[in-house]
């Protein structure tokens, strides 16, 4: 695809170790590309004969106002006969270091925010606008490897850690007697700001359970409340807790952790995740999402151009107004993705070669875009150029129309592709955000004359709904 715009390549690390890239795989995974970078660095130098910065966080993830920092350890669990002073040691070297190089990465960010880079020799800036460090949302994650087996041997169970909101600062490395407790996590420093600590088995469940950028830090930012709430909670892991917080819905609508105030203290025993996953809503749940899976990778499509450089038309051109187009679709939640995803697929399915088919998907909570989905054949003969900006033409009217036919939009987002019969390696997409907000009177008029004269949106069907998180179960034969 032509570019009409000098390309410009985001080249983004692997990670430096085996642990790292496993965990950059599961971020590009759960926050696709655009937003994860593994390995970003500063450009202060430790010394004066430093030719290269130093490493600010193991991967960070940049979403909206969310900041998400991992710091990724893997230390081998120690092999003495004294267990205390084993948990003792290995917490010092997998926890706590990775808790100081995190709080370090948050004051750095937050004091040079334009000042982070993805790569040692510091020529190539962090491509994604960071947000106002007064409304940044920081959540830190420690990825901590090593344990989980040697856990699983004394206490049973998964080798998840388990978690304790009475257990603070040094109490982790302190003697039964003194509170302390071995593989148990409370909160590392409250005055630093709340740390979660995965491990090997907690790691993978979080990522692939809450594999959306909106899912993961909701789940985050909840736990944080609960377990800093002031009562105190136990839990015997945090697949544990996952289950506990999946099971309830609040007023809006939400997951979450509801417990009444009047309540001192739960504890949430081994078992529940177990049964969660077996229950037949969840089993329904994983069978209905596999088709918003399609959404994601509509997503990475578009990031992989923007990345390196290959998009067909940009206006105007550079990475951070095409991420901000694109964050529209990535901060669906999966459950929302279904809805979006299955509403494109029958538009494929079923719309003719020759035929021309659009639909406006209405938003299902406060601040959701309008979406304009446009399928429009390629006629036969016709170059990749004349078929591109005639499409992209036609997706503006509609977007113009859309405002038009629901003057309440603000954030109207347009997609369009070929019809279903086009040979893949021919198959194009283009998306579009219209910012509504400041809507003049002679856009009104340019919009009613395209409708007009177009006869596009003339007998408009409305499509929005809301998809239950956990479809009912198929009944057992």
């Amino acid at each position: 695809m032509n570019n009409t715009h000098p390309p410009t390549f985001i080249h983004r690390r692997d990670g430096a170790t085996t642990a790292e890239r496993y965990l950059k795989r599961l971020c590009e995974r759960s926050f696709l590309s655009l937003w994860s970078y593994a390995g970003v660095y500063r450009d202060q130098l430790d010394a004066p004969t430093a030719k290269v910065g130093k490493e600010v966080c193991d991967l960070l993830v940049v979403f909206e106002n969310h900041i998400i920092v991992f710091s990724d350890k893997d230390c081998a669990y120690p092999a003495g006969d004294d267990e205390e002073l084993n948990w003792r040691r290995w917490f010092k070297r997998a926890v706590q270091k990775s808790a100081e190089q995190i709080w370090g990465a948050e004051r750095w960010i937050k004091a040079n925010p334009q000042r982070l880079f993805l790569d040692p020799a510091c020529t190539q800036r962090f491509p994604i606008p960071l947000p106002d460090p007064a409304t940044a949302v920081f959540h830190r994650i420690i990825v901590a490897h090593g344990a989980s087996e040697q856990c699983k041997a004394l206490f049973g169970g998964s080798g998840s850690f388990m978690m304790d909101s009475t257990v603070i600062g040094s109490m982790h490395t302190a003697s039964p007697a003194e509170g302390g407790q071995l593989f148990t996590i409370g909160q590392i420093d409250p005055a630093k700001g709340y740390i979660h600590v995965f491990d090997d088995t907690s790691l993978e469940v979080i990522m692939h359970t809450l594999d959306t950028i909106t899912d993961f830090v909701l789940y985050l930012t909840k736990k944080e409340q609960f377990m800093t709430g002031g009562q105190a909670i136990f839990v015997a892991g945090e697949e544990e807790l996952l289950a506990y917080y999946l099971q309830d819905i609040n007023a809006d609508g939400e997951h979450d952790f509801l417990l009444s105030p009047d309540i001192d203290g739960l504890a949430i025993v081994e078992g529940l995740w177990d049964e969660f996953i077996c229950s037949p809503e969840y089993q329904a749940q994983q069978e209905a999402k596999q088709v918003s899976y399609l959404w994601d990778g509509l997503i990475e499509q578009f990031n992989t151009h923007i990345l390196h450089g290959t998009q067909y038309y940009t206006m105007p051109p550079g990475i951070e107004y095409s991420e901000r187009n694109i964050r529209f679709l990535a901060r669906e939640p999966r459950t929302r993705r279904r809805f979006l995803a299955q509403s494109l697929l029958d538009m494929l399915e079923t719309t003719p070669p020759s035929m021309k088919c659009a639909r406006v998907i209405e938003p299902s909570r406060p601040g959701d875009p309008y979406y304009v989905l446009l399928i429009l054949p390629h006629p036969h003969g016709m170059s990749d150029e004349a078929y591109r900006e005639g499409r992209l033409s036609y997706l503006v009217a509609y977007c113009m129309i859309t405002k038009l036919l629901y003057p309440q939009a603000l954030d109207i987002v347009g997609i369009a592709t070929e019809a279903s019969s086009t040979l893949a390696e021919r198959r194009s997409e283009d998306a579009l955000y219209l910012d509504a907000r400041n809507w003049k009177e002679e856009q009104q008029a340019e919009a009613g004359s395209l409708q007009r004269d177009m006869g596009l949106l003339t007998n408009l069907t409305k499509f929005s709904g809301v998809v239950r998180d956990y479809p009912l179960a198929p009944e057992r034969s």
